[in-house]
């Protein structure tokens, strides 16, 4: 146990993955917690605020897994581990920055009934956009191989018909009735916002999804948050 921040903070592994479980001065009623799916403390502005309204926050690290199935199994593990040790609400908000927009849609597609509300920050909604650079993106070409070795994409036809990605799952939010909260700059070059963010609001939208989405004209990729 450590301060962080003038918070106690609990540092652990989990099933072979760091955590981080950040405690609030005094727990909000229901003891709600914050999952921040990637970069613990990066752009932490909402996180910082919703400590100290007594929420808690927590981080499991599988940054190399790109939110592919196996990924989503342990954080499963984990989600089921945290609740029970440290007595937390049996629902989280969780939080998607830029690559843990893949962890995040993919896990609450697949366990909706764990996820009180989706927030996604520049967040990847399609691997082909990135790291894959497939479009308008520069892509990153080490994580991709690390992606295509988590995801068993092995030709360009594997690649094309691919069907796993958050943009294939808006469907699964829809029907699970999940609140999204979608923030994003128009002018992102890592992650662009017309392949991912844009995409995403367009469908939840036209199926009247619950979305309050923030667009940051002229931002990139970074800063995130508001």
């Amino acid at each position: 146990v450590t301060e962080w921040r003038t918070y106690e903070r609990i540092d652990a592994d989990f099933n072979g993955h760091e955590y981080i479980l950040v405690k609030p001065k005094k727990a909000a009623e229901g003891r709600p917690w914050v999952w921040r799916a990637e970069f613990f403390s990066a752009f932490d502005s909402v996180d910082m605020d919703l400590l100290a309204k007594g929420w808690h926050i927590a981080y499991y690290g599988i940054s190399d897994m790109y939110g592919c199935p196996e990924a989503v199994e342990l954080m499963k593990g984990f989600f089921d581990f945290i609740t029970k040790e440290y007595d937390l609400s049996e629902k989280a908000d969780i939080f998607g920055f830029s690559r843990g927009g893949l962890y995040s849609v993919n896990y609450t597609a697949k366990y909706p009934e764990d996820i009180s509300v989706l927030y996604l920050d520049a967040p990847v909604l399609d691997i082909r956009s990135w790291p894959a650079g497939l479009g308008i993106g520069a892509g990153a070409p080490t994580e991709w191989d690390e992606c295509k070795n988590c995801f068993g994409l092995t030709d360009v036809k594997s690649i094309v018909e691919f069907k796993d990605n958050p943009l294939d799952k808006v469907d699964i939010l829809l029907e699970n009735n999940i609140p999204v909260v979608l923030c994003a700059g128009d002018s992102d070059e890592v992650v662009p916002y017309v392949e991912n963010g844009e995409i995403f609001d367009s469908l939840y939208r036209q199926k009247n999804g619950d979305i309050l989405t923030v667009v940051k004209p002229g931002c990139n990729h970074h800063p995130h948050s508001i």
